[in-house]
């Protein structure tokens, strides 16, 4: 049994990801076996209240029996893996460091990080230190994308698709970092790696994110302000078209499958490239706009 970490609880990630893994409070077909969250360590936060921030804390102290600490040396000497689950995202750099020097296999929550010299950073030091690396929103596992994937051989390749997801933003999660990066990691997950351009039209209500891929493949994600609070997309393949909403009621425990699957096999389900660029679409997506959506050219790598 993986003994996991929790670094930050200002997300209700922090309690369902426990339950989930903990088989505490929560129907057994939502169960992940082969990790147990046994420690935790939390700094303020800047995204939400200090009544709310002590509420999860309550529940993962009195509820669900997490042991809290007074610092992440202290928590690293107590696990074998961590999940920081930080809200904001400009933090994840700091937090992460001293797993990743220890060679930990290190999950971060969404966003990764909110600017490519953290995230650059934080994948350097984790190949340094041989320490697996990995970051999702967990709409990448939607049971509706891997149904894309498993239909491969009847449908043939993802030729074009259009993700769709709320976009709220906050100050310390610029752009689509905050909560758009859900419809950024549902397209990445259908069109794959990749993409070399970006431009954007945005407004308060709202913003249209169009991506060029290398092959001559064109990806859309539309990031919701003002209208339903919903997530979905619609995929062109070689035989086949489909649109469909998401059903969120399954994606943390797909999501945490991955995550533990990673804690025990030290290989992380998708490349650390990925997630750079997925970092690199939000910020290319983000001078965009700042500049009137003319088109802006991405790194490789």
């Amino acid at each position: 049994m993986v003994r996991v970490g929790i670094v930050d609880t200002d997300t209700s990630h922090a309690v369902e990801f426990t339950k989930r893994l903990n088989h505490i409070g929560i129907a057994e077909e939502q169960w992940v076996d082969g990790a147990k969250v046994v420690a935790a360590w939390t700094g303020p936060s800047a995204i939400i209240s200090e009544d709310l921030h002590r509420q999860y804390n309550r529940i993962l102290r009195e509820e669900l029996g997490i042991q809290f600490v007074d610092s992440l040396d202290e928590l690293r000497n107590l696990v074998d893996a961590v999940m920081v689950l930080s809200q904001e995202g400009g933090v994840h750099l700091e937090r992460a460091k001293p797993f990743l020097e220890a060679g930990m296999p290190v999950f971060i929550d969404k966003p990764f990080a909110c600017s490519m010299h953290d995230a650059l950073l934080m994948a350097d030091i984790a190949q340094k230190h041989n320490a697996p690396l990995f970051s999702s929103s967990s709409l990448r596992y939607a049971l509706e994308v891997q149904r894309v994937h498993e239909q491969a051989s009847s449908w043939g390749k993802v030729v074009a698709a259009d993700a769709f997801s709320p976009a709220p933003t906050h100050p310390r999660n610029p752009g689509l970092f905050h909560y758009g990066i859900h419809g950024v990691e549902t397209l990445f997950a259908l069109m794959g790696k990749g993409c070399r351009r970006v431009r954007c039209v945005y407004n308060d209500d709202g913003e249209v994110v169009v991506g060029e891929w290398e092959d001559g493949r064109i990806g859309t994600m539309r990031g919701i302000r003002k209208g339903a609070h919903a997530y979905g997309f619609t995929v062109l393949c070689e035989k086949q078209a489909w649109a469909t909403t998401i059903d969120t009621r399954y994606i943390y425990r797909e999501l945490l499958k991955r995550v533990v699957e990673m804690f025990q096999t030290r290989k992380p389900p998708i490349d650390i490239s990925e997630t750079l660029q997925i970092v690199a679409f939000i910020e290319g997506a983000r001078q965009s706009a700042e500049q009137g959506g003319v088109p802006v050219d991405l790194p490789v790598f």
